[in-house]
């Protein structure tokens, strides 16, 4: 596992969720290696959708930025080492927009 405690930036999970999801990364990083990222981020999104129900995703990098709608209570971005793992469960919005290139029509006119 890489040296080093993990660094919680950003989450609106429950602390017990939180914990778990720092248990499953260390875990991950003690069956992989960090250059593996993919693999990393394949075993922890698998880990909660077994202990969580399916739709979670799960980035892990040393380099990337972001921008994700999620389910309530189902966001964590933490950090161990240098590594960044961002974890979090999808969220579909709830109607479709019957007009989704109005905005574009707008711009253009």
């Amino acid at each position: 596992m890489l040296e080093g405690k993990a660094v919680v930036g950003e989450t609106d999970m429950r602390q017990t969720m939180q914990q778990v999801a720092l248990d499953v990364a260390a875990k991950a990083l003690d069956f992989f290696d960090i250059t593996e990222a993919t693999e990393i981020a394949r075993f922890i999104k698998k880990e909660f959708d077994r202990a969580y129900g399916s739709g979670w995703q799960c980035i892990v990098g040393t380099d990337f930025g972001s921008f994700v709608t999620h389910c309530s209570g189902c966001f964590i971005y933490f950090c161990i080492g240098s590594l960044a793992i961002l974890l979090f469960r999808g969220s579909a919005a709830t109607e479709p927009d019957p007009h989704p290139f109005s905005a574009l029509e707008t711009l253009k006119a």
